[in-house]
């Protein structure tokens, strides 16, 4: 009987009552045992006895090993037509890709015969079967591809057990053998590759020759749930492997030499091993015209005295004296091997082994792209998981760039030991770094069976941390390095001054990282917002205009540099241009108080200081919103609490004009020589953002009306038409006409601001324009019109038309007359 939880008034949850359970179950055990070797109870003599338990009477049994297995063991099986039809129809989305998969094992196949060949020489063998190569031969008519190398080949025993059994993977198999002290960087590893050829193919015949066997066999089956192996009385290999694709007829496509180089440069451009395609093209070559022929010459030779009779004069003179057989120029068809894989895998190789042209055209047969790189990358990383990668920056951005930033981007390829996986896989690289171009290539990625997609986990994310950082740390580099210049070229103006015409020269030049800036500034913004662990990194590389950097952009550690002792925050205000946001009411005081102002002209710019709300310790404060936080001493402070008091009736008067319309009314911080500005609250869009957001196609308006700010309208205590607007009020002399001239100046301080009018807003500030420009006329507003101008007849004219069409027709009549 097994001792149960269930035989407990409640459920043994703590560890002492486990401890108890055995203890108990250990006592039950020997009382058992005691009681099947003697019939009698054991004597207790004089010991006293204890209160009954209640677990006496309870049996306690253990289940031992050999009971648990005492069941009878079965293996899996699997009905082999239907496993087959998964592995060809379900693992890969693209046909394409057994072309991928039969190279990698031909390149396994070779890598083994040169490892072996290290310690045995005569592995290798002599003349062709000493190549370690492969070669495509695609035959149309017999609708047949074949694929040749000189691996180490299969014997009989090989085919049966790697060939005729899924998942059985000879690469593995070889690794796990030579596993201790090995250097084996090989591609296979989960035996069903081979298979993938049933997405093209009806047939496959495998010849195969290895050292092993003295024997060359076929291997042949129909992707049905049989396979036949015989001997090959055929053409001898030699040493290695010959794969016969029958094609399918929707899949003739892949006998096409174009289709197939296509194939073997997007896939297989790096594999170690020279790749060979046999191909087929037309040349002309001159041969002499015979006899029969010269019927034929002598009719081309007529064609060309009509083109041109004094050259061919010349040329039969020539013909003469030289006394030169004729000839004539013939196509023929040349069959010969091209090498299609001549491109090296560079990051492979130690960087310092590297020029930089090599390292560009690399760049440009990865990328198709002719231009130069601005930039590049090239590390290797170690530790939880090894990879090695090559990252370029192009010189310049596509065209599409910015058409769609979520769209797709496949500017990085995904190599596994030299093969490439996919170039469609974006998870490495953040998606605002996706303009970066390069490759990546690991021997420990954890790949799905298909090879086609990575597996989420663990690994993943370090890569793609370490990935970040690096492409990171090589834009980074390129601002370091546009620093430095600009230090050096001022250390060059001072010293060298005959020289200072050439270095304005240079200096108009653009720097790499200006180029870059300009290219990809706004993907570098959006980084800021996606990408919260390395937003400190991305500030660094911000670059803005201010109002004293000119033609040029700083950055905000040259901002924070630049700054005044006793300046706190850093100020910057948002707009359409920089020319425009200079004359901005909001910036007079700080432009007065020599502050330098950062201009954000970027839509973006607007999303992007919502995530930066301080760089090293300093504030990044709008100067469009209300309150300045300007330091003020203890006068400011008083003469700001008199104006209050002393223009306290225009205040009032203008709040209750305007009423809804603004937050408050209040003396501004903000004005020197405005005499109003309208600013937004410190929460909520400003009129920029606003801007942003109205011009979105499919924003549905209704959904943000609480995201608008609400409107500060500031006066200027200075300006003396306010000091004359607040006296006509404190005096009691306000009519309609301080009306209009408070709603005027509020909707004109609203264009100034940024901010668009409403409909209602837009026609009443145009009708209180317009009774402006009437008083300052001294005209009426219900004045009548001017009478229309009359327009007098002119029957001259017409008179004039009938004479020349009477004229006309006297002219079409003389000529009749004469005839």
């Amino acid at each position: 009987l097994i001792v149960t939880s269930a035989h407990f008034p409640r459920v043994l949850d703590s560890h002492m009552s486990r401890l108890l359970l055995l203890a108990l179950s250990a006592l039950a055990l020997q009382q058992c045992s005691a009681q099947s070797t003697a019939e009698r109870p054991i004597d207790l003599g004089d010991a006293p006895r204890v209160a009954r338990s209640p677990w006496d009477g309870l049996r306690v049994g253990m289940k031992t090993d050999e009971e648990e297995k005492g069941g009878e063991q079965f293996q899996f099986q699997a009905d082999v037509n239907k496993l087959m039809d998964i592995i060809i129809n379900s693992l890969y989305s693209k046909k394409e890709i057994f072309l991928r998969e039969l190279i990698s094992n031909g390149s396994d196949a070779l890598d083994k015969v040169r490892f072996m060949s290290l310690t045995d020489a005569a592995v290798l063998g002599e003349g062709d079967t000493a190549k370690l190569e492969m070669k495509l031969i695609a035959d149309k008519e017999a609708k047949t591809l074949t694929l040749i190398d000189r691996g180490c080949g299969m014997s009989k025993e090989d085919l049966i057990n790697q060939l005729g059994t899924v998942a059985q993977s000879g690469t593995s198999s070889f690794i796990e053998a030579f596993s201790e002290g090995a250097d084996v960087n090989l591609i296979g590893q989960f035996g069903v590759g081979f298979y993938s050829v049933y997405l093209v193919a009806d047939s496959v015949a495998v010849h195969s020759k290895s050292n092993d066997d003295e024997k060359q066999w076929v291997w042949e089956s129909s992707a049905d749930s049989t396979f036949s192996v015989y001997e090959d009385a055929g053409e001898d290999l030699g040493r290695g492997t010959k794969i016969v694709l029958t094609l399918k007829e929707d899949c003739l496509e892949f006998l096409e030499e174009e289709r197939l180089k296509g194939l073997i440069k997007r896939y297989s451009e790096f594999i170690n091993f020279p790749i060979y395609l046999y191909t087929t093209k037309e040349e002309e070559e001159e041969v002499p015209i015979e006899e029969g022929d010269e019927e034929e010459g002598d009719e081309e030779e007529e064609e060309e005295e009509e083109e041109g009779e004094d050259d061919e004069e010349i040329e039969d003179a020539e013909d003469e004296e030289d006394d030169a057989p004729k000839t004539k120029k013939v196509k023929k068809t040349v069959n010969d091997w091209e090498l299609i894989n001549d491109a090296k895998a560079l990051w492979t190789r130690n960087p310092s082994d590297i020029t930089d042209d090599e390292y560009k055209s690399f760049y440009q047969s990865l990328t198709k792209d002719f231009g130069e790189p601005l930039t590049h990358t090239h590390f290797s990383a170690e530790g939880e998981v090894e990879f090695k990668s090559i990252l370029y920056i192009p010189k310049e951005a596509p065209y599409d760039l910015y058409n769609d930033y979520y769209k797709k981007q496949n500017n990085l390829k995904l190599y596994v030991r030299r093969v490439m996986i996919t170039d469609e896989f974006d998870e490495l690289l953040p998606r605002y770094l996706g303009f970066i171009k390069g490759v990546v290539d690991s021997d420990s990625l954890p790949l799905n069976v298909s090879r086609e997609m990575l597996q989420q986990n663990k690994v993943l994310k370090v890569i793609g941390k370490k990935m970040t950082r690096k492409a990171l740390a090589m834009i980074k580099s390129l601002a370091d390095a546009d620093k430095s210049e600009d230090e050096e070229d001022e250390e060059d103006e001072e010293t060298e001054k005959e020289e200072k015409e050439v270095e304005e020269k240079d200096g108009e030049e653009e720097s790499k990282y200006e180029k870059f800036w300009k290219a990809f500034g706004k993907y570098i913004k959006m980084g800021l917002i996606e990408d919260a662990a390395n937003r400190t990194r991305l500030a660094k590389l911000l670059r803005y205009a201010t109002s004293k950097s000119g033609d040029k952009e700083i950055s905000l550690e040259e901002y924070v540099a630049n700054m005044k002792d006793d300046q706190k925050n850093i100020y910057y205000i948002s707009g359409d241009d920089k020319d425009s946001l200079m004359k901005s009411p909001s910036v007079e005081k700080l432009l007065a108080k020599d502050i330098e102002i950062i201009f954000m002209t970027d839509s973006v710019d607007e999303y992007t200081v919502q995530h930066l709300t301080e760089y090293e310790g300093k504030r990044l404060i709008n100067a469009s919103r209300e309150g300045l936080k300007l330091e003020e001493g203890e006068k400011d402070k008083k003469r700001e609490e008199q104006y209050k008091e002393m223009f306290k009736p225009l205040i009032d008067y203008t709040k209750e004009t305007l009423g809804k319309k603004v937050e408050k009314v209040q003396i501004s911080k903000h004005l020197v020589s405005s005499p109003v500005v309208v600013l937004s609250a410190d929460y909520g869009w400003t009129a920029q953002m606003e801007k942003v957001m109205k011009s979105q196609a499919f924003a549905d308006q209704s959904k943000y009306e609480f995201m608008k700010s609400k409107r500060m309208f500031e006066v200027n205590p200075r300006h003396p038409m306010i000091v004359e607007l607040n006296t006509k009020i404190k005096d009691g002399a306000a009519d309609e006409s301080t009306k209009d001239m408070v709603m005027s100046l509020y909707l004109s301080a609203v264009v100034s601001a940024g901010y668009q009018l409403t409909p209602e807003d837009a026609q009443d500030f145009s009708s209180r324009i317009g009774r402006i420009v009437s008083s300052g006329l001294g005209v009426e507003l219900d004045a009548e019109l001017a009478p229309e101008l009359e327009v007098a007849d002119e029957p001259e004219e017409e008179e004039e038309e009938g004479e020349e069409e009477e004229e006309e027709e006297a002219e079409e009549a003389e000529p009749k007359e004469e005839l």
